[in-house]
């Protein structure tokens, strides 16, 4: 029995080197255009066949133009980024910001990965990045040439212009609808992926930078991470006293504040401003990882504890995540019993079941789980009177208030990296009226968006990948303005002034607005397109 594990072992592993090598060796291989259009056909008939809510904010006769003509341009055979660059734009014609075109690229074997992982941090990935009015500025420089500050702008990158690969980036994706600021915030941390999928990893790149009015180039290279300096007896023996007890605290706090180990911060934070404890700031970078639930129940009761007033919630560049600890946070913030999202809608009474979550599980728990799920979901998926099919969830029942629930004043901050699950509970507290909100609009659809169980298809010539989302997800409140996300009430975009002097507008407004007690709200923004479904 052992023998046969290390050979299957073995096996596996040569399976997959072989696969890598072969994918890699015909990664610029010419397609054919009945192939090419043999795709095209395959992408279509999947959104028809998977993706609710298609034709939400294009029509059908205007989609289906959009892949007409497509299909009568593919005259020649291409490479497959070569068809990628012209197939995004189709797709993201859809209007949907979860609906993600990725490219066939070069694989990277074990040896690979772990000889670039020695190699260092890539030239990318040692500056944060923001586009604001249209220009990329320096946010954060990791690098070891000190002498680039904050507030350098990028003009160019290995001597292409930063506005054509802006342009030319912005046609592979989408937002959300019609919205105006989800775009630049994810430009600003994508354009090293849409580059590198264009030009292969860089072990190093020649910035351009214009800084106090002068114009210069320098060379970035890959970056070995250097190990912390720490006295290693100290470091020893402070762990050895801690004992049993004081590790298990460790331990359980990192788990209740989602800790992330590649970015040494927490996922979720609560501090009080004031010395009173009367005005707390809730961070939240991600609605995942780690105990949520543990972590809300302990804040809103220490801030119940504390008789804390005003609570600011800080939901810039969340891009999501879950739905029920979204939900469980509106459940503490709510001033009444509430429903939190309508039904899902979905494509077809058996779109879910084509495109299981379990379709990739391994085979035993495939064959174990499915016979239950299958039936589950069919039964749960129903049909309306117009004929669309929705699939009911918990989400969807009347839910009472958290006992801890809190009853003072609430500002959210948002921006447009406020994305998905982020969006869907500013739509709900914007609707309800239960909380002000300082920043620029947030980068989901107030009215929701298709996402949800999200499988990768991959076309079967072009080897492209394309996520697609099954459920519809809208939010208990409604906005008659169609494919916009959540407006603040009081609009503050950050200049590259505030980042250069480490200002944080939005929040300092909230602050004194709390002291003098005058909320600002734009009267053409709130409320009068807000309505219950």
């Amino acid at each position: 029995m052992k023998k046969i594990v290390i050979l299957s072992f073995f096996s596996f592993l040569f399976i997959q080197c072989t696969s890598v090598k072969e994918h890699n060796a015909h990664l610029n291989d010419l397609i054919v255009e009945n192939d090419l259009k043999a795709d095209l056909d395959f992408t279509y008939k999947k959104l028809q066949r998977l993706q609710p809510k298609l034709y939400w904010y294009i029509s059908k006769k205007e989609l289906d133009y959009k892949f007409d003509s497509l299909k009568n341009t593919i005259t020649k055979p291409m490479t497959s980024f070569e068809f990628y660059k012209k197939l995004s734009p189709v797709v993201a014609s859809v209007r949907q910001g979860h609906l993600i075109v990725s490219p066939s690229t070069k694989k990277l074997n074990k040896a690979e990965k772990k000889a670039l992982k020695d190699k260092g941090i890539g030239p990318f990935s040692q500056f944060d990045f923001g586009i604001i009015n249209d220009k990329m500025y320096v946010l954060k420089n990791k690098s070891k040439n000190k002498s680039i500050q904050t507030g350098a702008e990028v003009i160019a990158i290995n001597d292409k212009k930063i506005s054509e690969l802006v342009s030319g980036y912005y046609t592979l994706f989408t937002s959300d609808g019609y919205n105006k600021t989800f775009k630049r915030k994810r430009m600003s941390y994508m354009i090293s992926t849409f580059y590198s999928n264009e030009n292969g990893l860089q072990d190093s790149i020649n910035y351009s930078f214009k800084q106090n009015d002068s114009l210069r180039v320098v060379c970035i290279k890959r970056k070995k991470t250097e190990p912390l300096k720490t006295n290693k007896a100290k470091t020893k023996e402070a762990i050895t006293t801690l004992d049993a007890k004081q590790k298990k605290k460790i331990k359980k706090d990192k788990s209740t504040y989602g800790y992330d180990e590649t970015t040494k911060t927490n996922n979720r934070d609560l501090k009080f401003i004031e010395k009173d404890s009367s005005i707390a700031l809730l961070k939240i970078r991600h609605f995942d990882l780690g105990k949520p639930s543990r972590f809300y129940e302990e804040s809103f009761g220490k801030m119940q504890l504390k008789k804390t007033k005003t609570l600011i919630i800080d939901l810039r560049n969340n891009p999501g995540g879950a739905l029920n600890e979204i939900s469980d946070l509106y459940s503490y913030l709510s001033d009444s019993t509430y429903v939190f999202l309508n039904p899902y809608e979905v494509a077809s009474k058996t779109s879910l079941i084509e495109k299981s979550p379990f379709n990739k599980a391994p085979l035993l728990a495939k064959i174990l789980v499915t016979p239950f799920y299958a039936p589950v979901v069919y039964f749960k998926t129903y049909k309306d009177k117009n004929g669309n099919y929705y699939a009911s969830n918990s989400l969807s029942k009347p839910k009472p208030i958290n006992k801890n629930a809190f009853k003072g004043k609430v500002y959210v901050i948002i921006n447009g990296g406020s994305f998905s699950a982020s969006s869907i509970i500013s739509s709900n507290l914007k609707g309800s009226k239960r909380a002000t909100f300082v920043g620029e609009e947030t980068g989901g659809a107030f009215n929701g968006s298709v996402a949800g169980i999200m499988p990768m298809i991959k076309l079967p010539n072009s080897e492209i990948n394309i996520k697609i989302g099954l459920l519809a997800i809208t939010p208990f409140y409604k906005t008659t303005l169609e494919g916009r996300g959540v407006f603040p009430d009081k609009e503050i975009v950050p200049t590259i002034a505030d980042y250069v002097n480490g200002k944080d507008p939005e929040l300092n407004w909230i602050l004194e607005d709390i002291t003098n007690n005058s909320t600002i709200l734009d009267e053409n923004k709130k409320d009068k397109n807000i309505t219950l479904k």
